[in-house]
């Protein structure tokens, strides 16, 4: 069994049509087909049904096309591994994040990490897909809430966010520590558009409470929400480690209790792609930013008590 077949395997699969993956892979529809019988005579069992000039594959070539993706992506990571070893604290990253947590994660973060490693090239997205862009590769880390169980993602837990109420300083309730959650269908609220990650949770939470939040005001962007609250237009509820970092005098942050909504936060990446020097770099980063900022609105929280 050569590589090479198990290339021309794995082009067969994706194509499902024995002259088009000829085409992709610059070889005669015969030698490939004469590759794909030499396969099937060492493994002693018919890879492909063939149905006419349709083919299918066979619960065999089920199995050897899972096999061998792991050999290439293991092959992959040698040869990401290998070219590392001529980089010096280099090399490229792309993160991605929810919608506004670049807010949080990524200002002071990103300055610091550039200062300390000038030569990493680093481009941020804003998706609601993370996991999904992970797995496919198109982006090396991801920094969002809690997927769903997949052997191909590593998961590292990151923080557990608390959400809180932001209104504007002088609106009637900042000079209380604490509202209850059922409190917020009697406010004027301003709110991130319906699918915003941060407005669903909101709403899960609302409905779960037996009412659902009618928003004066929708928008995309988190500057823009927080240029409301500062106007008096409304209240809205954002992570507190996010308001707390803001550090803005005009805003009065609230705890929202019976319930205080909250999510698991982590970091995603491919289990079996290799972590360059960029990536295990920003991860120290990240994970003691996060660290370190928890650490400091945990010591606010406390003198202000």
């Amino acid at each position: 069994m050569e590589l090479r077949q198990l290339e021309y395997f794995i082009a067969v699969c994706e194509e499902m049509h024995f002259s088009r993956a000829s085409e992709r892979l610059c070889t005669t529809q015969s030698n490939l087909s004469q590759q794909i019988k030499f396969l099937e005579n060492e493994l002693g069992v018919p890879l492909f049904d063939r149905m006419g000039k349709r083919i299918a594959l066979t619960d065999a070539g089920k199995v050897l096309l899972e096999q061998s993706r792991h050999v290439f992506a293991h092959i992959q990571y040698a040869r990401d591994a290998i070219a590392e070893m001529g980089t010096v604290q280099g090399g490229t990253l792309t993160i991605g994040v929810l919608p506004g947590d670049a807010d949080l994660l990524f200002d002071a973060l990103l300055v610091d990490f550039h200062r300390t490693y000038p030569n990493i090239s680093i481009s941020v997205i804003e998706t609601t897909k993370i996991s999904e862009q992970v797995t496919a590769g198109t982006i090396d880390i991801g920094v969002a809430t809690a997927p769903s169980p997949n052997e191909r993602l590593t998961v590292i837990p990151l923080f557990h966010e608390q959400f809180a109420l932001a209104t504007r300083a002088d609106h009637p309730l900042a000079q209380e520590s604490s509202v209850p959650f059922a409190q917020l269908q009697h406010l004027k609220m301003v709110m991130f558009a319906p699918d915003h990650q941060v407005r669903q949770l909101i709403e899960r939470y609302g409905l779960q409470e037996g009412f659902r939040l009618r928003p004066h005001i929708e928008t995309t962007t988190l500057s823009s929400l927080l240029s409301l609250v500062e106007q008096g237009i409304g209240a809205c509820v954002l992570p507190r480690l996010l308001l707390e970092n803001l550090k803005k005098p005009e805003i009065a942050i609230l705890s929202l209790t019976d319930p205080t909504p909250s999510q698991d936060i982590c970091i995603l990446y491919r289990s079996d792609k290799y972590i360059g020097f960029a990536a295990r770099a920003f991860l120290d980063a990240l994970q003691a930013y996060i660290r370190t900022a928890t650490e400091q609105a945990a010591g606010r929280n406390l003198i202000a008590d």
